[in-house]
């Protein structure tokens, strides 16, 4: 048996023969003839400087061992679009004498804009089909809000539609044992990060409150501004928190060894590929004392997912209305509007409203407009209970300088700000399907949209409604920020500025 690495992403297979044309890569689908031949003794770890070489000075450089987003030299056409993404969209440095190299924070907008499919989300969906096929675990899959408004568009539907219930009879079809909702881990995500809020204004210390949800955004905080770290809410993002319940409380109820437990999600962030790898995201090996055990093992995108349809001959038109599996099931309309720009402060403040008053969330909290649309940044004032609460919802890191400025000058009176480095929030992430030609402004709002759709008609429109949530606090984790909710479902983040400045 011969060892073959791909050239182009650094993947390596294992095979009797020479692979060929024939032969797909599993990471990124090019053919076989682009693999060479791996020396018994050569040393195959991955250099995080390790930059697939091309001659296309206008492209963004990836790693090989990029956990998100690998590169096809011969797709690119030095177009230039892409390093312009990163600098202007994103907000990347390039050619600062200071930094020693551009860093990737895995958001995959290089990907939503490339013109030529040069630049495309890692793709590890191929080894979960060889998974479901051998049917050796227990294949758990969690589905996060914004993909049910993108997947259908693979499937011709019109851009926007919501399509849970199908989406999960695919899922089910595809040979999964449970089908979870991450809105669960967003319901839970709210009633910690909104608790640890109330502990800040009653202590004064680190604020303003900044979410913790995006990977892209904590990452870009650790090398850029790692001053702003003790302010970044300590909760783990839904994904983060459904990964760790799953192998724990779930197992338990389920009596399943958890070690026995695939745990995937479906997303439709790119960067959510290299955040399940952090060290941080272990807390139920530290929890359980078993090694090797990881809070999620696999995330997809939401065209991998597409693709394992297709290839499996799935009907996606002549799918059932499928439903979600019990105790991790039910998510509220606070949970559904995570995808969506503002969504996580809306839900913070339902929450914070009820915790204040004892009292449901008024109409104007509900449908909170000030801090909904596409722009850069949105700021607004609740009162509640005389209590005066300036909050800020930025989308898009390059609006991150001038908010630090003003911290350092003292001249910051926001008490909560979410971040997300996609516009539009996760609906715009980088795994979702790209329209090329379409103005992605209109994508961006019609899959707004129909999340916000989706929360109108619910029954349970706040986190601490949601009955699941009072089961797992009630019988698992106690209450908010208990001791064992900071072990299982907060972390922490350190500085990594050494890494990329000289």
């Amino acid at each position: 048996m011969k060892k073959y690495k791909c050239k182009i992403c650094g993947h390596v297979i294992e095979s009797d023969q020479k692979l060929d044309k024939s032969f797909s890569c599993p990471m990124c689908e090019v053919s076989g003839d682009l693999f060479v031949e791996v020396p018994e003794k050569k040393e195959l770890k991955e250099k995080e400087n390790d930059i697939i070489q091309d001659k296309n000075d206008r492209a963004v450089r990836i790693s090989k061992s990029n956990p998100a987003i690998t590169k096809v030299v011969e797709n690119c056409i030095n177009c230039g679009i892409c390093k312009k993404t990163c600098r202007e969209v994103v907000g990347i440095r390039y050619e600062d004498d200071e930094v020693k190299t551009p860093v990737c924070i895995h958001c995959g907008q290089c990907v939503t804009h490339c013109p030529k499919d040069a630049i495309r989300p890692k793709q590890t969906y191929r080894y979960l089909k060889e998974l479901l096929e051998k049917k050796e675990k227990i294949m758990v899959v969690s589905t996060a809000p914004a993909v049910r408004v993108a997947l259908a568009e693979e499937f011709g539907y019109e851009v926007g539609t919501f399509a849970e219930g199908k989406m999960i009879s695919a899922l089910r079809k595809l040979g999964f044992d449970y089908v979870l909702d991450i809105t669960f881990g967003a319901d839970l995500t709210i009633m910690e990060e909104a608790q640890e809020f109330l502990n800040r204004i009653q202590s004064g210390n680190h604020l303003p409150q900044f979410t913790s949800c995006c990977p892209s955004w904590v990452k870009y905080a650790e090398i850029y501004y790692p001053e702003l770290l003790p302010y970044l809410s300590s909760c783990k993002s839904p994904i983060g928190m459904q990964g760790s319940i799953i192998k724990t409380y779930f197992a338990e109820k389920k009596k399943i060894n958890p070690c026995h437990i695939v745990n995937v999600v479906v997303a439709p962030c790119t960067a959510k590929k290299y955040e399940i790898q952090r060290k941080e995201m272990e807390n139920v090996s530290r929890y359980l004392e078993i090694e090797e055990i990881r809070d999620n093992d696999y995330v997809i995108t939401t065209t991998e997912l597409a693709k394992m349809i297709k290839e499996a001959s799935i009907s996606f038109d002549d799918l059932e209305e499928g439903s979600y599996d019990s105790i991790l099931g039910k998510g509220s309309g606070a949970g559904v509007i995570f995808g969506n720009t503002g969504g996580v402060m809306q839900a913070a403040l339902r929450n914070v409203y009820y915790h204040l008053t004892g009292k449901n969330p008024p109409e104007r909290l509900l449908h909170f407009e000030a801090v909904r649309g596409l722009e850069g940044v949105k700021e607004a004032t609740v009162t509640i209970q005389n209590m005066k609460i300036k909050v800020a919802v930025v989308q898009g890191l390059t609006n991150i300088p001038a908010i630090v400025e003003k911290l350092k000058q003292n001249e910051l009176d926001y008490r909560f700000i979410e971040v997300m480095n996609c516009k539009g929030g996760c609906i715009g992430g980088g795994g979702q399907t790209i329209h090329i030609g379409m103005n992605k402004d209109e994508i961006r709002l019609k899959r707004i949209q129909g999340l916000y759709q989706e929360d109108d008609k619910l029954t349970y429109r706040s986190s601490y409604e949601n009955p699941d949530i009072k089961r797992i606090y009630r019988e698992f984790l106690k209450k908010p920020c208990s001791k064992k909710s900071e072990t299982l479902l907060h972390t922490k983040y350190a500085s990594k500025t050494h890494i990329y400045f000289k």
